[in-house]
C-alpha cells in the first residue's frame, strides 16, 4: 500500500471516481476502461491511470479495472482504518442539508453532533444526529472522540467558531463559510466557499 501523502487533486478524484464506481457496480457493471472512467469525468484516460498507479493499483486484466477490487483499494488509501467522527456547527438550512444528505453514505465517516446557539435547535435531533448547545463543543468533541469539525455558521461567527474547534483538538475542518480562516500546520483546513465557486461558474460561462 502506498504510504506517501497524494496531491490533493488526486485526492478528490479518487473520491470522485469511488463514486463512479459504485454507480457502475450497482448498475451490474464488474470491469471498466481507463478511458470509460476518464470519459464519465471528463478527463483524460491518461490522467485516470496516473491517478490510479499513484495508489499503486495495477490490473492485468483485458477488460479493463475489476470494479469492485478497485472500489476496495481507494477505500484502503481514502479511508482511516477505523471510523473519523464528524461535527457540524450551525444547523440552519445548508447545516442541516448536509447532515440529512451525508447520513449512511460512508460508513468511515461518520456525523455524530451537531452544534448551534438557537435554543430551538438544542436537544433536537437532526437526520439521527443530536445537535448540543455551541457552548459544548470542547465537551461533546472529546466525549465522542471527533476529529472533524464542519462550519456553516453566519460569517460573523466563522472565526470563533474555528478558534473553538481547533482548541477542542479538531485536527481537519471543512469550512462553507466565505470568511478565510487561519488554522495551526497540524490541522487541515478546506475552504468550500459556494459564493466563488458560483462566481467561477459564471466567469467560464459569460
Amino acid at each position: 500500500m502506498i504510504q506517501r501523502k497524494l496531491p490533493e487533486k488526486t485526492v478528490e478524484r479518487l473520491s470522485e471516481y469511488r463514486r463512479t464506481l459504485l454507480n457502475c457496480l450497482s448498475e451490474g457493471k464488474t470491469h471498466i476502461y481507463s478511458h470509460d472512467l476518464a470519459k464519465l469525468h471528463n478527463i483524460t484516460a491518461v490522467q485516470v491511470r496516473r491517478d490510479i498507479m499513484f495508489i499503486g493499483y495495477t490490473s492485468a486484466q483485458r477488460k479493463g479495472y475489476d470494479i469492485k477490487d478497485m472500489i476496495s483499494v481507494i477505500g484502503k488509501v481514502l479511508d482511516a482504518d477505523i471510523g473519523l467522527n464528524v461535527a457540524i456547527v450551525g444547523i440552519g438550512n445548508l447545516g442541516r442539508a448536509i447532515t440529512t444528505y451525508f447520513s449512511g453514505k460512508r460508513s468511515k465517516l461518520n456525523i455524530v453532533a451537531a452544534f448551534d446557539n438557537d435554543p430551538n435547535k438544542i436537544d433536537q435531533i437532526v437526520a439521527g444526529v443530536p445537535c448540543y448547545h455551541i457552548s459544548k463543543i470542547d465537551k461533546i468533541v472529546k466525549e465522542k472522540n471527533i476529529i472533524i469539525g464542519i462550519i456553516t455558521v453566519p460569517s460573523d461567527f466563522a472565526s470563533e467558531t474555528c478558534n473553538s474547534l481547533v482548541m477542542a483538538g479538531i485536527k481537519g475542518i471543512l469550512n462553507f463559510t466565505s470568511v478565510p480562516l487561519n488554522v495551526p500546520e497540524k490541522v487541515y483546513l478546506e475552504n468550500s466557499d459556494m459564493i466563488t465557486l458560483l462566481e467561477k461558474v459564471a466567469y467560464f460561462v459569460k
